[in-house]
C-alpha cells in the first residue's frame, strides 16, 4: 500500500468515526489535496485540480468537503496576508499544526514541522491556568535570497 493509500485509509477511518462517508467526490478532493500537500492549495485551486480527472465535480461540492474537512480537524483553513483562504493538511503525527515562514516581498511559504512552543504552552498554563489545545505561529518576514535581490518575485510566486 502506497503512502498516499494510508493517508486516504487515515482519513477515511476518521470520517467514518465522526459518521461520514468517504464520498467519490470526497475522495478526490482529499487526493489532490494529499498530492500537492506542499502547495496550499485555494478552493480554487483544489477544483481545477480535481476537475482534470473529475469534470462532473461543482465547485460548490469541492467548497463543502473542505469545509467538512476543516471542521473535522482533517484541513486546516489559513490566510497568509493575500486574501485567500488555503487549506493546508493537518498531520495527525503532532498534536499542533505546523508553522510557516512567509516572504512578505514574494509571498514563498516554507514549513516547519517541528513544535517550538510546547515550553510557552507549559508557562501559559502555569501562569493563567490556561490550557492550550492547538496553536498556530506564522512568521512574515524576507527570505535571505530576497533580501539579496534574488527574488522570486515576477518568477514563481506560488506558495509551496
Amino acid at each position: 500500500m502506497s503512502k498516499l493509500d494510508n493517508q486516504m485509509d487515515k482519513i477515511n477511518q476518521q470520517l467514518k468515526a465522526k459518521g461520514y462517508k468517504l464520498t467519490h467526490q470526497r475522495a478526490m478532493t482529499l487526493r489532490v489535496l494529499l498530492e500537492n500537500e506542499q502547495d496550499h492549495l485555494s478552493a480554487e485551486d483544489v477544483y481545477m485540480l480535481v476537475k482534470k480527472t473529475y469534470p462532473e465535480i461543482g465547485l460548490a461540492t469541492v467548497y463543502r468537503t473542505l469545509e467538512l474537512l476543516t471542521e473535522l480537524h482533517i484541513v486546516e483553513k489559513m490566510n497568509f496576508g493575500d486574501g485567500v483562504a488555503r487549506f493546508d493538511l493537518r498531520d495527525d503525527s503532532q498534536e499542533h499544526m505546523h508553522h510557516h515562514l512567509i516572504c512578505a516581498k514574494c509571498g514563498v511559504l516554507k514549513e516547519i514541522q517541528e513544535d517550538w512552543l510546547l515550553e510557552l504552552e507549559q508557562r501559559v498554563q502555569r501562569e493563567f491556568g490556561f490550557t492550550v489545545t492547538d496553536h498556530r505561529l506564522d512568521f512574515t518576514g524576507l527570505f535571505q535570497s530576497c533580501s539579496a535581490g534574488e527574488c522570486k518575485r515576477g518568477k514563481d510566486t506560488k506558495a509551496s
